[in-house]
């Protein structure tokens, strides 16, 4: 009868049940004791996750042997059971069995991922050693892994480079340990030993390494690997192939990770999610929603993370039509329960300006966590509402959350834009007394920016000198650009001499510098900067709108002729300067950047990209939808004044958000109150 049990087990059982039927034929027929039966008994039932009843036959077994505490070890360990797994190695060391070759890796294993138990670990590599079995590469891996997950690199290379022949397994294990240490140079090169030395890495190692090249933008790297995936047929597995197209994402190669995407087989929602993330966080928000579009037509149900990337996108180009109609593809109750959904979504009405669903949603979620109280303070701060913004973050104190240095630089960005030196100066000091948050250089750009446009540009210089880092092209950017508010040409010198050594690649430092020239009538000087530009190969970003209409958003260049409505978009930009003129409007051409004549100098103020959307906004929505544009530049000065008496002579509620603010037009006013 035993051999028709041992039958069953061979063959395998389908069920608990047929497992338990098995355990009470044994009882009956007096098998209980038979170590091998009960060893394929333990094995079939924590195949199927009952560690319990496992755990109960075991206790029944009158005289278990070192092959049985393996068997449960390692079922424990295979069902993530860690502490049952040390207890089990505990009651085989206090009845005397001494471990093997097959119990250390499992128990390490356990250890490794119970930081609490590192000290029975390092008891573990004391008795590896005593018994003999330091020659084993799976149990040196189980070292590697322990030492490395507990932070002590140091060790784990040191038992790494011990192990007399290495397997794919033992590299991968040092790989990861760098690499969760954030060493990704060191993995890179470590990857390039495990090729030196033949072996073929598998999918998991490959999946690792993309991250690092994707974590330090190693794009030569990442290119390196794909070759050789290539070259090898590791691409065809979805795991690695969508890693692929992570890696090249994040890196800004987003022509690449579209090749790797068409070329692969089989796409689940994983795939279809990087690349819609990677074309959203790349600055391509269209891109991104027509991937999204044709994720739909494949009938792939997006997730979460896909939904963040087309709110990132639908956010960008100020699209709330289109996504709100993205939020009811999901279930209204994953937004409240998820703060990574909820935060995307309070993030997006936050900058589509819809200030009213951002709070809606942020009162909604069911777990806010620090970074939901973040989005929804920096969300407040940028459209202007900076006194809600701190009634937000009292709640946040009030409720025992503490807050991190995003909530802060939320915090300052709002005094910046509200022009509140003390409330900044307040905020700052208090982040570090009250808080421990260590002010980083955002923070200290944050108070720059907030003195410099508030005319006390020495004060913006001392804050400077007194930073405890070196200044970067962020904070001289914002002393420049209260140069720019308050036409210090002397100073913007300066500044841009740090600027250019900071980044001698970046035009817009000496497209500023131009405009500073320009406003004070300086023309040969601007020149000149104009032609060091030309000379050196370098384009102004060219200035860009987009406007939403039923759904579509449409985008607009200076000067733009290519929309089909073009022809009628001009014609109600002639009537609406008669009307503006009317109303007191005289083009402020200080802004435009060339020495021509008055006349010509209007043409161009005339044909500006957010002027070009609003007109088109005026003639396709009715006269109490609200216009929403978005400009990838600063709004320039005349197209602020012009918008102003825009709202006031159409009655229109317009908001304009630029790549620093939002401006809410009603009526003839900003909520900016013209300090921007």
């Amino acid at each position: 009868m035993g051999s028709e049990l041992k039958k069953c087990f061979a063959w395998g059982l389908k069920s608990l049940h047929q497992a338990k039927q098995c355990h009470c034929l044994l009882l009956r027929l007096g098998l209980h004791q038979d170590t091998y039966l009960i060893n394929l008994l333990l094995r079939s039932s924590l195949h199927f996750a009952a560690t319990q009843y496992a755990t109960v036959v075991f206790a029944q077994t009158p005289h278990p042997n070192i092959f049985l505490y393996n068997t449960l070890i390692r079922g424990m360990v295979s069902n993530d059971a860690f502490r049952d797994a040390v207890s089990v190695y505990a009651s085989m060391r206090q009845h005397g069995f001494a471990p093997d070759n097959f119990t250390f890796p499992f128990v390490l294993k356990a250890c490794t991922r119970l930081p609490h138990y590192f000290h029975v670990g390092l008891s573990l590599h004391s008795l590896v050693i005593k018994t003999g079995f330091d020659w084993d590469v799976f149990v040196k891996t189980g070292l590697v892994c322990l030492y490395s997950k507990n932070g002590f690199l140091t060790d784990a290379r040191k038992v790494f480079d011990e192990i007399p022949e290495k397997n794919v397994v033992s590299w991968t294990a040092i790989i990861c340990g760098y690499i969760e240490s954030g060493c990704f140079g060191e993995a890179l090169g470590l990857f390039r030993g495990l090729l030196e030395m033949g072996l073929r890495p598998d999918s998991f190692t490959l999946v690792r390494i993309l991250y690092a090249c994707s974590r330090v933008g190693d794009l030569a790297s990442g290119r390196w690997i794909d070759g050789y995936m290539r070259e090898s047929g590791s691409v065809g597995n979805v795991f690695v192939a969508t890693s692929l197209v992570d890696m090249y994402a994040k890196c800004g190669s987003m022509e690449e990770a579209r090749r790797v995407f068409d070329g692969m087989v089989e796409k689940d929602v994983v795939c279809w999610s990087a690349l819609i993330q990677g074309y959203a966080s790349n600055g391509m928000p269209k891109e991104a929603l027509d991937v999204f579009f044709e994720m739909q037509r494949e009938n792939v149900r997006p997730d979460c993370y896909a939904m963040v990337g087309v709110f990132s996108a639908c956010s960008r180009l100020g699209a709330l039509e289109l996504g709100n109609w993205a939020r009811g593809l999901m279930d209204g109750d994953e937004f409240l329960s998820n703060p990574v959904l909820g935060t995307a979504l309070i993030d997006f009405y936050a900058k589509c300006g819809s200030v009213a669903q951002a709070k809606e949603v942020f009162k909604g979620m069911r777990r806010k966590d620090c970074v939901v109280f973040n989005a929804v303070i920096s969300g407040l701060a940028m459209c202007g509402h900076v006194g809600a913004a701190f009634g937000v973050f009292g709640q946040m104190v009030k409720v025992g959350m503490q807050p991190d240095g995003n909530t802060f630089v939320g915090l300052l960005c709002g005094c910046t834009h509200a022009g509140l030196v003390d409330d900044g100066h307040r905020y700052f000091s208090g982040m570090s007394s009250v808080f421990s948050v260590t002010p980083t250089i955002e923070h200290y750009g944050c108070m720059v920016d907030l003195q410099a446009r508030a005319g006390l540009l020495v004060e913006a210089q001392d804050l400077i000198r007194s930073m405890p880092m070196e200044a970067n092209s962020i904070v001289w950017g914002a002393l420049l650009g209260g140069c720019r508010l308050h036409k210090d040409t002397q100073l913007a010198e300066h500044v841009l001499k740090q600027l250019i050594e900071l980044e001698p690649w970046n035009s817009g430092h000496y497209v500023l510098l131009s405009n500073i020239y320009s406003a004070s009538h300086r023309w040969d000087e601007a020149e000149k900067i104009r032609s060091s530009l030309n000379q050196k190969g370098m384009q102004k970003l060219p200035g860009c709108s987009w406007v939403e209409v039923d759904g579509v958003v449409h985008e607009f260049l200076v000067g733009d002729t290519s929309h089909p409505l073009s022809h009628k978009i001009y014609e109600k930009l002639e009537s609406l300067f008669k009307d503006l003129r009317e109303a007191g409007y005289n083009p402020t051409t200080e802004f435009v950047l060339f020495d021509v004549e008055e006349e010509e100098k209007e043409y161009f103020l005339g044909c500006h990209s957010e002027k070009l959307a609003v007109a088109f906004a005026l003639i396709s929505t009715g006269a109490k939808d609200v216009i929403r544009v978005v400009k990838n530049l600063r709004v320039c000065g005349d197209c602020h004044e012009a918008i102003k008496l825009v709202s006031k002579v159409t009655g229109r509620e317009i908001i304009v958000r630029d790549n620093n603010r939002f401006h809410h037009f009603t009526e003839g006013s900003c909520s900016c109150r013209d300090y921007w």
